[in-house]
């Protein structure tokens, strides 16, 4: 068995524990490692039976988390109060955005983080504080988000979803490590702009899968997916960077014609639109990655 859907089995047997034994507020799961390789953990060290506040007061409201209640911390731009380019956070954000669920928007700097996210979270974000309640790491807050509000529902048969996740994976590293190389143009980075090409080649491939109808990954096209929330935002950094800081060494519509029309696609749906920042943002990020 393929460790995403491992993964996404121990999320939804620990949320459903969660919701089981409300008063187990001081759960908290996160995937920590390589981008190939994560781990679920459990911070709490009583598991879920014993309660621990995790710097929060404890839930007592009902078994089952409902709307409302909830704010995301998430990285701040360049002025430290308007939202910054972080990819994950815009993950975060547009699966909220499909859901149709209000949430508060508190973009932070190191200074601003509440004490109990550096103290019991060691102040990671994105982070989503559901009244009495945080998660950290945008994959289990998505997680958490579709499993507890089922409409719509983002996920695809298994075998579907695993037939996506293949299809992209590797490709936020390769395009990481092009934009943050320099000097641009040299040995290294030429390997390094034939290695996302590589990537971009395996997407490419997927998409042009025999049977498709729609524009997403997963399955015939027809439905958004979690999958599709996180590979948007990763995609923008990748145009943006290619035509910022590489003098536009790839031409997506020459060589990868279909990930470019998947890229409008997705770029035009409404939970991208309301979440998206200025290219200048994203530049600002990736400049600060290269010096």
């Amino acid at each position: 068995m393929k460790k995403s859907l491992l993964q996404r089995i121990a999320l939804c047997t620990l949320f459903a524990a969660v919701a089981q034994f409300p008063a187990a507020s001081g759960f908290h799961a996160s995937f920590v490692g390589s981008t190939s390789e994560h781990h679920a953990r459990i911070s709490s060290a009583s598991a879920l039976f014993m309660v621990q506040n995790r710097g929060l007061e404890v839930r007592r409201d009902g078994a089952t988390p409902s709307e409302g209640g909830m704010s995301l911390y998430l990285k701040a731009g360049p002025d430290g109060t308007s939202v910054g380019d972080c990819p994950f956070a815009h993950f975060v954000r547009m699966v909220l955005e499909e859901k149709g669920l209000e949430y508060d928007l508190l973009p932070s700097v190191q200074e601003t983080k509440p004490r109990w996210l550096v103290d019991h979270y060691e102040g990671k974000m994105p982070a989503l504080r559901h009244r009495k309640e945080c998660y950290v790491e945008s994959s289990v807050i998505a997680e958490y988000l579709d499993f507890f509000f089922r409409e719509p529902e983002l996920k695809g048969s298994t075998a579907d979803m695993e037939a996506a996740e293949a299809a992209i994976d590797g490709i936020f590293p390769a395009i990481a490590k092009y934009l943050k190389h320099t000097p641009d143009g040299d040995d290294d980075d030429l390997a390094l702009k034939a290695g996302l090409e590589e990537k971009l080649t395996g997407l490419e491939t997927h998409l042009s899968s025999a049977g498709r109808t729609g524009p997403f990954l997963v399955g015939n096209g027809d439905k958004m997916t979690l999958i599709d929330c996180s590979l948007a935002p990763k995609l923008y950094h990748m145009e943006t960077g290619l035509e910022g800081f590489k003098n536009k060494s790839i031409d997506l519509q020459q060589q990868f014609p279909k990930v470019r029309a998947y890229m409008d696609a997705v770029f035009a749906r409404p939970s991208f639109e309301a979440t998206v920042y200025p290219t200048e943002t994203v530049l600002w990020g990736w400049g600060n990655a290269r010096s």
